[in-house]
């Protein structure tokens, strides 16, 4: 035997991944619940179902919403900067500046868990036990516009980590300038997407194509293809 391959450096890679992957399943799956599932039992529930279970249920399930997006982020970024130390580039090819157009993504989303949803529904929770006058309805209709921001981008961004390894765009070593190219357009789109859930209201002609849950599926899909189609273009 010839060493402990945990203790290795490819080893500690390994293991940032495998929180990535626990942590991003845990994260992805109740931001998909809370959308998906709860939402629309919500808007179909009596009063007071809904108030016992905004006052019990809520908190616990944004625990561990927000604590599975902030462990996704930094081990997601501890992936790529163990990236760029051990020799990877944007010219060396497509896989850091793909991965890198995913953690753009997942950073945004982590952001909009952190300081957005998760500080509008400490309100709405407030509110529900009684322990603040302030009117929960600006902020959970601010934190359902940030949430639906999420689920459109999670679906895209899923689709840029599946591809970095594991979809065939080029062979052939990348330009600086494409990869640089290619993250300014992600950038380019996030700055649209979240300035659209940071000041869009319900009502909004903006807000309609990601307002319910068939809505915000075709949309994260029709991104998805944008994308593809970028990674086709541009790299």
């Amino acid at each position: 035997m010839e060493g402990i391959a945990l203790f290795t450096s490819q080893g500690l890679y390994f293991l940032f991944k495998w929180v990535h992957f626990l942590a991003g399943v845990a994260w992805i799956g109740l931001l998909w619940y809370i959308n998906f599932v709860q939402g629309a039992f919500f808007a179909e529930t009596d009063a007071d179902t809904k108030k016992k279970a905004t006052q019990q249920l809520v908190p616990r399930v944004l625990w561990w919403f927000r604590w599975g997006a902030m462990f996704t982020f930094l081990s997601g970024w501890a992936m790529i900067v163990y990236l760029i130390y051990t020799g990877y580039t944007l010219s060396a090819g497509q896989l850091l500046a793909v991965i890198l157009g995913g953690g753009l993504f997942g950073s945004l989303m982590w952001f909009n868990v952190w300081f957005v949803i998760w500080p509008a529904q400490k309100v709405v929770i407030a509110a529900a036990k009684g322990e603040t006058a302030e009117n929960p309805a600006p902020r959970a209709a601010r934190g359902l516009l940030a949430s639906r921001t999420n689920t459109l981008l999670s679906i895209p961004m899923l689709f840029l980590m599946g591809a970095a390894r594991n979809l065939p765009i080029t062979s052939d070593p990348i330009t600086s300038d494409k990869a640089h190219t290619f993250l300014g357009v992600i950038l380019a789109i996030i700055a649209l997407v979240e300035t659209n859930a940071l000041t869009a209201t319900p009502e909004s002609a903006t807000f309609k194509p990601i307002k319910t849950v068939k809505g915000v599926i075709t949309s994260g899909f029709i991104l998805s293809l944008i994308i593809y189609i970028l990674l086709e273009v541009l790299l």
